[in-house]
């Protein structure tokens, strides 16, 4: 088995139990009415709602900038497969950062700030959307793997210092994911040059 395909099972057995973990905790909280077992599961900081608002366009623009890829043609079978897996795993994800937010009440608004750690910028979508071929994959793999990089130290700061279970949870889930994509990614690119 491939890694990436490897990656892909991975990451769907982690959505797998984020949902089942979600689950829970709804079911924790509409079944068990005890103060300390419903305060646990709905309590958050302000780390949790940075987190999930800076999250989702994150989120938003990998989904977008995958789409850009598999629009195209000639790209390299591994370079598509990643970028499938990509959009697979963050598509539900943005669901679940959207959820999140709206059952705490918070904006699920936020804006494409590209000063983000990771975002690439309006002339680095252009770029990306002008590009073909090799010279896409390429790109789409040095860009990509910034970006991940950018939601590591996110998902890491959010580890370190969020305090809501399921924000965490899916904090760890992405460090976890997106560090095994940034090593495929610089094997990727490692072997065009």
């Amino acid at each position: 088995m491939n890694r990436t395909a490897t990656i892909f099972i991975s990451a769907t057995a982690t959505i797998a139990a984020l949902a089942l973990a979600g689950c829970a905790e709804a079911s924790s909280s509409a079944g068990d009415t005890s103060p300390a077992s419903s305060s646990q599961a709905a309590a958050f900081n302000d780390q949790d709602v940075v987190f999930t608002q800076m999250m989702l366009p994150h989120h938003t623009q990998a989904v977008e900038m995958s789409d850009m890829l598999l629009a195209k043609d000639g790209i390299d079978g591994d370079v598509t497969a990643l970028a499938e897996t990509i959009k697979a795993e963050q598509a539900p994800e943005i669901d679940q950062l959207t959820t999140w937010l709206k059952a705490r009440g918070q904006d699920t608004e936020a804006s494409m700030d590209h000063s983000m750690d990771g975002m690439m910028s309006d002339s680095d979508m252009d770029a990306l959307e002008d590009a073909d071929g090799t010279d896409a994959a390429r790109l789409f793999l040095e860009q990509m793997t910034a970006h991940h990089e950018g939601a590591v130290e996110m998902a890491q700061t959010e580890i370190d210092g969020g305090q809501n279970p399921a924000a965490v949870q899916l904090a760890t889930a992405i460090v976890a994911s997106q560090t095994d994509q940034i090593a495929t990614m610089k094997d990727l690119l490692a072997s065009t040059d």
